[in-house]
């Protein structure tokens, strides 16, 4: 077994951030050199391509590593380089936010906001509705999609009827506001195309919510948080290397 196996999820991105920045150290890998793809990564390490995404991210804020999208992740130069708490200062202001990974976040939607679209599906008022029909078909080619994107999930959120889910919905779009890791993979793999992607899993999510169909909203819903997923390099078998 891996050394990495027993530790929890919640973690294990952390683990592997120091194994590579150890090895970094050590001068087994020097500046300007291009590390291994996040394949052999994993495979070197015994753990999934997802987490070592997650740690890869979690150096370059910590300026351990300079991610470049289509050609690979190269070792800084050690004066960029800053403490955890450092990193964590410069993106957010605090340190708490590096310890929530994308991932964890991505999961523990899963596992409510589907169910809240079930519920919106019965419970939404027809003023709910065409709020939700507004912030879905304002989003192609809006300046701000990640405002109409955000609007829509905490409308539906709300139009659950049940007061501990939205509150829940939105304490985990708080989190993910203020993760440093969630926004880097944002700022890396999230752009005008994908907007269009996200929006065009918006259309049958509000189609069952309007139809008032629970089952095809809660499945629409979680086809679109694992397309989310996805595109983030979070699911193993659809992640692409950097």
């Amino acid at each position: 077994m891996s050394t990495f196996q027993a530790i929890s999820v919640a973690r294990l991105y952390r683990l592997i951030a120091n194994q590579i920045k150890d090895k970094i150290s050590s001068g087994g890998y020097g500046t300007g050199e291009r590390l291994p793809s996040e394949r052999e990564l994993a495979e070197m390490l015994t753990v999934s391509r997802p987490s070592v995404r997650e740690a890869l991210i979690a150096l370059e804020i910590e300026g351990w590593v300079d991610v470049r999208v289509g050609s690979g992740v190269y070792v800084t130069a050690p004066e960029s380089r800053l403490t955890i708490g450092e990193a964590a200062s410069a993106a957010q202001g605090t340190a708490a936010p590096m310890d929530i990974g994308a991932a964890d976040l991505i999961q523990a939607r899963l596992l409510v906001e589907p169910y809240c679209a079930e519920l919106a599906a019965r419970n939404a008022t027809a003023e709910q509705l065409k709020d939700m029909e507004a912030a879905t078909l304002i989003l192609p080619g809006s300046e701000q999609p990640s405002k109409h994107n955000d609007r829509l999930h905490l409308l539906i959120a709300e139009a659950s009827g049940n007061a501990a889910l939205a509150s829940t919905v939105q304490n985990l779009w708080t989190l993910s506001e203020n993760s440093a890791i969630f926004n880097k993979l944002n700022q890396h793999f999230v752009y005008d195309e994908v907007w269009e992607v996200a929006h065009k899993e918006h259309l049958p999510l509000l189609r069952a919510l309007q139809k008032r169909q629970p089952a095809a909203a809660k499945r629409a819903m979680r086809d679109h948080l694992l397309g989310i997923s996805s595109r983030l390099g979070l699911d193993a078998s659809e992640d692409k290397d950097m």
